[in-house]
């Protein structure tokens, strides 16, 4: 039975809005796998799709920034999602931006973060990750993605460095690793994504796979996750350096600093990475581009303004394969995941 959500919305909502993030994360991590996960725990949709050699249960998952520290999988694999991200990890704890650094446009259906990659670092994250009960049982099918990226204070031309040290860490737990360098909140962050850094980036990420696969007897996908901000050259170019590294596949997209959409609007012009209903066409033009270059069968996990059932229609059929949600959690609750996934069920009959 489901928490009338539009009741505890209320309440979180009077809350900052970090605050109510933190106050829920801890709350679902007291209550996971004990009587209190009947509050929002809901059958998983059955829509079994294989993507980069996974076999997902279903077409919707949840993205990462919400269980940076790998706290509450239970909590949220309770939900019925077919698959869940959690991260951004870096290979130390780090605070994050000075606060405040959340803020809400209820009358956009969005949010502005600028996080910047809070969290306890890699050794707590991977404690986090093998406490998972989930993680342990026999017969699990909810997948797990590890998000990794760099510290704020790692050299832009040492990061490397830092997405080495977590694809090492977090490889054996990882049914997919995503590799994030399009959050707007980590200083330089974004230009990893011009051709000749990514090009340099993904050749070392995926020799190390490569090493890795060999060492644990298993291949775990590499996912590149992008930004919403991108000119069609630097698509086009993106697309050509994935194809030209073999990456498994791509995540469309992060967070924008666009703001035309939410322009005159209490705390419009916050900086951050701005989520939620305001992102949702640039994320469908980034990822019908990324099909157009790529070509069918090559897996894109498409996120950003998925509010309703029929957002995530419009994600598949701008050429996703699956969908990821975030602040549309935040403003609809669990029963969006249930209703995305049916939706995206019944567009396959």
């Amino acid at each position: 039975m489901l928490l009338p959500y539009p009741f505890a919305r209320r309440l979180l909502f009077c809350m900052d809005a970090e605050r109510a993030h933190d106050f829920t994360m801890d709350w679902l991590a007291r209550g996971q796998n004990t009587p209190l996960q009947a509050l929002w725990q809901q059958a998983p949709v059955h829509d079994p799709v294989q993507l980069a050699g996974l076999d997902f249960p279903n077409r919707v998952g949840l993205a990462a920034g919400l269980d940076k520290n790998a706290r509450c999988i239970d909590a949220l694999g309770a939900m019925g999602f077919g698959f869940v991200e959690v991260g951004t990890v870096t290979p130390r704890g780090q605070p994050g931006n000075p606060q405040p650094r959340m803020f809400r446009l209820p009358q956009a259906e969005a949010l502005i973060n600028r996080l910047g990659f809070n969290n306890l670092g890699l050794d707590a994250f991977l404690a986090n990750v093998q406490h998972s009960r989930l993680r342990q049982r026999a017969g699990r099918s909810m997948l797990l993605g590890l998000n990794i990226g760099k510290n704020a204070d790692t050299p832009i031309e040492r990061a490397a460095d830092d997405y080495l040290a977590c694809l090492e860490g977090v490889y054996p737990h990882a049914d997919y690793v995503t590799v994030n360098i399009s959050s707007p909140n980590t200083r330089n962050l974004r230009s990893l994504q011009s051709d000749e850094a990514l090009d340099g980036l993904l050749g070392v990420l995926t020799e190390r796979r490569g090493l890795l696969a060999e060492r644990h007897g298993r291949g775990v996908p590499l996912f590149l996750k992008i930004a919403p901000d991108l000119d069609e050259s630097q698509v086009d170019a993106i697309a050509a350096t994935l194809r030209r590294h073999a990456m498994d596949g791509v995540i469309a997209t992060n967070t924008t600093i666009a703001r035309e959409a939410v322009a005159g609007l209490p705390h419009a012009m916050e900086a951050g990475g701005l989520s939620g209903a305001p992102v949702r066409e640039a994320s469908n033009r980034v990822i019908a581009q990324l099909r157009t270059r790529l070509g069918q069968g090559f897996p894109i996990i498409g996120v950003g303004g998925i509010l309703s059932a029929a957002d995530a229609l419009a994600k598949i059929r701008a050429g996703a394969d699956v969908v990821q949600v975030y602040t549309g959690l935040i403003y609809r609750g669990p029963a969006l995941v249930s209703e995305a996934a049916n939706a995206l069920r019944s567009m396959q009959r």
